[in-house]
């Protein structure tokens, strides 16, 4: 039976980043279907001080609809679309980034749901929490000041992490350029960023949340690689790789690669429709 792809995006994104994607899936003759997660795509809030001309003031004071927001609402929202997937045979649920963090809680909870799980340059913390990941040396070459060029208000005040990415700074632009897609036009990187909403939700999760061998390691597991990651590094994306195989060394990940930035794979999916369309023929 034909497996269906659910598609877990990442931090400040939304299922509008899967369409191309999408696209060439359902081109190759794959179904699949893209999620937003609480708080994100319809849900989200975009204040009219985010319009042009924009009122710096009012956008780092007004309140977001994702305020609240938990990893755990993340995974509970997930958890009921596996449920519908499931009922029409294999799913196979492919996480983006942030988006791994949600994916391996639903893995953890229900991995009755999942027939394959794969991870894009996506988190999957196992030895540490991810907060803490940024401490270690992996993590060494991400330009942390890169949001902090453009944040909004401050996030303790806000009870959520706001970025301004429809600013006209310059150095805030290139810098966001070099973190998510060095490898694409001026043009594809303005046109991505105006598919970000504002608001992220503050919940990283805790060790409950790290993956689980007795359940989430039960799941047949892919991680594909991006070579020219600068949000997630190539380092920490194969150091995930080798903690998620010694807490379940005779259900290693199936590693895979692909060339390109953070966003690059979203931006021109070809080969990764691809590659997905092989891992649907495993499981189909």
């Amino acid at each position: 039976m034909q497996p269906t792809f659910v598609l877990v995006h990442g931090a400040f994104s939304n299922s509008f980043s899967f369409a191309p994607l999408q696209a060439e899936l359902g081109l190759l003759g794959h179904r699949s279907v893209a999620v937003d997660l609480p708080g994100h795509g319809f849900g989200a809030t975009f204040t009219r001080a985010y319009q042009v001309p924009q009122d710096l003031g009012g956008l780092a004071t007004e309140p977001g609809s994702i305020k609240g927001v938990t990893l755990a609402d993340n995974a509970a929202h997930l958890i009921g679309i596996l449920e519908r997937a499931k009922q029409n045979g294999p799913v196979i649920l492919v996480s983006h980034s942030r988006g791994g963090m949600t994916a391996t809680a639903a893995a953890n909870a229900r991995p009755d749901l999942i027939d394959r799980v794969v991870y894009v340059s996506a988190w999957c913390p196992v030895d540490l929490d991810v907060s803490d990941y940024y401490a270690e040396p992996e993590m060494a070459t991400v330009d942390a000041a890169s949001l902090g060029l453009a944040l909004a208000g401050n996030p303790a005040e806000l009870g959520l992490l706001r970025i301004n990415f429809r600013t006209a700074n310059p150095e805030a632009l290139a810098a966001l350029k070099t973190a998510f897609l060095a490898d694409g036009t001026d043009e594809e990187f303005l046109t991505f960023l105006n598919t970000f909403q504002p608001d992220e939700n503050l919940d990283v999760g805790t060790s409950a949340d790290r993956a689980q061998a007795e359940t989430w390691g039960r799941i047949p597991k892919t991680y594909i690689r991006l070579t020219d990651d600068a949000s997630l590094p190539l380092a920490l994306q194969d150091r995930l790789i080798r903690e998620g195989n010694a807490l379940t060394p005779d259900n290693p990940y199936d590693v895979r690669t692909l060339e390109g930035s953070h966003l690059k794979w979203l931006v021109a999916p070809a080969p990764a429709a691809r590659v997905l369309g092989e891992l649907a023929a495993m499981e189909g």
